[in-house]
């Protein structure tokens, strides 16, 4: 089996390979197609192996033009004319000594130099193609800082990119530490005014706690989950709340099936729903309903939750830890494009709806 990296580096050659041949042939055919418009007779073995010998050159020197360019390319304009200057003097020579010693040695002198040597066909040659030379190689070098820098460009928006993900990662992390110990707080409290008045219910909702913390200890590195695993930790949640409400708490799931596949951030509807318990059905005498509802609209994922408790107070909402710490990390992993909405129902209670995009693999 081939290794990946040889087969890439082989390829690249390949590419290149290719690359300089067409550059070559396109070069030969505009010479000949030029001097036959001019009524100059110009045979193609004689161009096509000048041009060979001119393009493979250069494409040998390429990787030596590629160095001094990343050499000269620091430290600013004084260090890059530094090396340069002298550099494309020095290789503008060379390239023009060996392509046309190949070109005399593979082809033979033309009839009308069949008398003079080598020296004297390179002494002939050689001004007209040193400049040419040197203008390639002033042109290869900023092709080659060009590509350069994209490539450089390319690596700093890739590096910002995986910043920012290892930043929000590390934000999403500390809001959840922020959320388990307010939960947990709330649910020791429970427990502990349970433990002398009804010991059995105390200790049934010590078991769902460790359930609940189980399920969460498992997702602990994950920041979205599959909304049928959303509510697994949902409904354990609920059922420590069932033993501290008693039949003080009726619950309604309403979740559409193709909805269950759906990535929501993790842990997002537990602040929701103990915000909704707690300021909304704790204080209410009577008998509370909660429903939780999903559906899918479009490219949107709706997420509702619905209490019939004693409403938003008069002189308006309050944004506590469950709320906040929502908000922030909709807009951490979506932006915009998520939003969290709290309004008073008409018939009594409160209504949270949250609008995300769907998405059936992690944001």
């Amino acid at each position: 089996m081939i290794d990946p990296m040889t087969w890439r580096t082989w390829k690249t050659r390949g590419l290149l390979l290719a690359f300089w041949t067409a550059l070559a042939l396109s070069y030969a055919a505009s010479a000949v197609i030029s001097s036959r418009a001019e009524g100059r007779a110009t045979p193609w073995g004689g161009v096509l192996v000048w041009m060979f010998c001119n393009f493979y050159l250069w494409m040998l020197l390429t990787p030596l033009v590629a160095w001094l360019g990343r050499l000269g390319g620091k430290d600013g304009w004084r260090r890059f004319l530094a090396v340069h200057l002298p550099a494309s003097v020095l290789v503008a020579l060379f390239h023009t000594v060996v392509a046309l010693s190949a070109y005399w040695w593979i082809s033979g002198p033309s009839p009308s130099m069949k008398d003079r040597t080598l020296v004297d066909f390179l002494r002939t040659s050689a001004v007209y193609e040193t400049h040419l030379a040197w203008i390639t190689y002033w042109v290869f070098v900023v092709a080659l800082r060009a590509v350069a820098s994209r490539n450089h460009l390319r690596d700093e928006r890739l590096r910002n990119s995986r910043l920012e993900t290892q930043l929000v990662q590390s934000q999403l992390q500390t809001l959840r530490v922020q959320l388990q110990p307010h939960f947990l707080f709330n649910t020791l409290n429970a427990i502990s005014a349970l433990a002398l008045a009804d010991p059995m219910q105390a200790r049934a909702m010590i078991t769902r706690l460790s359930d609940f913390l189980r399920l969460t200890l498992e997702e602990r590195h994950a920041q979205q989950v599959p909304l049928s695993r959303e509510l697994e930790f949902l409904e354990c949640y609920l059922g420590i709340q069932q033993v501290r409400f008693r039949d003080r708490l009726v619950t309604h799931m309403d979740i559409a099936a193709d909805t269950l596949g759906a990535f929501v951030p993790n842990m997002i509807l537990q602040p929701l729903v103990e915000n909704a318990l707690h300021h909304g059905l704790l204080d209410k005498p009577e008998r509370g309903t909660l429903q939780v509802m999903a559906r899918r609209e479009g490219d949107e994922l709706r997420v509702e939750i619905v209490d019939d408790g004693l409403g938003l107070p008069t002189e308006g909402t309050t944004t506590g830890i469950g709320l906040g710490s929502t908000r922030t990390r909709l807009d951490m992993l979506f932006g915009g494009r998520a939003t969290l909405a709290l309004s008073r129902r008409d018939s009594g209670g409160t209504r949270v709806e949250v609008r995300l995009p769907y998405r059936e693999q992690p944001a």
